[in-house]
């Protein structure tokens, strides 16, 4: 009797002990769940999106001191957005932009409360991401030669506002597409390269559209090296391209395409075989 009671006092200090270890943050905070989980994605959004400003436009920067051309500048942005989608991707989503963000309310993946924290925590991220950048880079590569800064987007003179606004519609409209191709249910079991996906979807199209644009798409991108330079010159297209973009295409696909996944009849069948006694 005294071993089964020793056995017994021994596996409930183990269990205790297990306890005390596995022991969360949550626990130790006394935070309920859901409001540790928003502050995460608040600050999975606003570092996301920081280093997305921070990164991005540092691989943009081009004067007679540092050599640069189109191809480096697009390509590391889609560099960049594949980085921080692989750190950030399991916390927030790492949609890193409100057109994302946008998207993801109407295809019924976050509350409009949690979309206005994504919002601000990409709207901050950004200013924070831009201001680290002029902090830490040569002023000359910020304060460039021509009539606009480091990462300032703008349209191209050969266009007006408006083709620039649609063509910032169009291609946020491709962007939304792929991510509602990756929300889309059927595609649940083939995540595994997404960061992968995203990283060449925006290297595409910043190459195409880079040159007439800067292929945006993202108003929390355009937003702070606007603010930080004063300069708003056709930043109404940076807001109202990518926003109607992605509400557009998310529409479109949550309507027309979006089908869910119905378990297979084979399964079914192959489960009542089981069921069934051999006689």
């Amino acid at each position: 009797m005294s071993g089964k009671n020793n056995a017994a006092q021994s596996i409930k200090i183990e269990d205790e002990l297990a306890s005390v270890q596995t022991q969360s943050c949550l626990d130790k905070l006394k935070m309920k769940n859901s409001t540790l989980d928003k502050i995460c994605s608040f600050l999975g959004e606003l570092i996301g999106t920081g280093l997305l400003v921070f990164l991005g436009c540092m691989g943009c920067v081009k004067n007679a001191a540092y050599e640069n051309n189109h191809y480096q500048m697009t390509f590391n942005f889609g560099l960049v957005v594949l980085v921080i989608i692989q750190c950030f991707g399991c916390v927030s989503g790492a949609h890193l932009n409100p057109a994302v963000t946008l998207a993801a309310y109407i295809y019924n993946l976050v509350s409009l409360p949690m979309a206005a924290i994504y919002f601000v925590g990409q709207m901050l991220g950004g200013f924070i991401g831009y201001g680290l950048l002029k902090a830490l880079i040569p002023q000359n590569a910020v304060s460039l030669d021509g009539p606009h800064n480091l990462c300032v987007t703008t349209v191209h003179g050969d266009i007006d506002a408006w083709q620039g606004c649609a063509i910032e519609f169009i291609i946020t409209g491709v962007l939304i597409f792929t991510c509602c191709g990756v929300w889309d249910p059927r595609n649940a079991k083939f995540h595994d390269s997404v960061p992968i996906r995203f990283g060449l979807a925006i290297a595409c199209l910043a190459i195409t559209a880079g040159q007439f644009t800067g292929a945006s798409m993202n108003p929390a991108r355009s937003f702070a090296p606007a603010l930080w330079n004063s300069d708003f010159q056709d930043h109404w297209v940076y807001w109202v391209g990518p926003l109607a973009g992605s509400a557009v295409c998310a529409i479109v696909y949550k309507v027309i395409f979006r089908r869910e996944v119905v378990e297979e009849k084979v399964n079914n069948k192959l489960r009542a075989m089981e069921e069934v006694p051999l006689s």
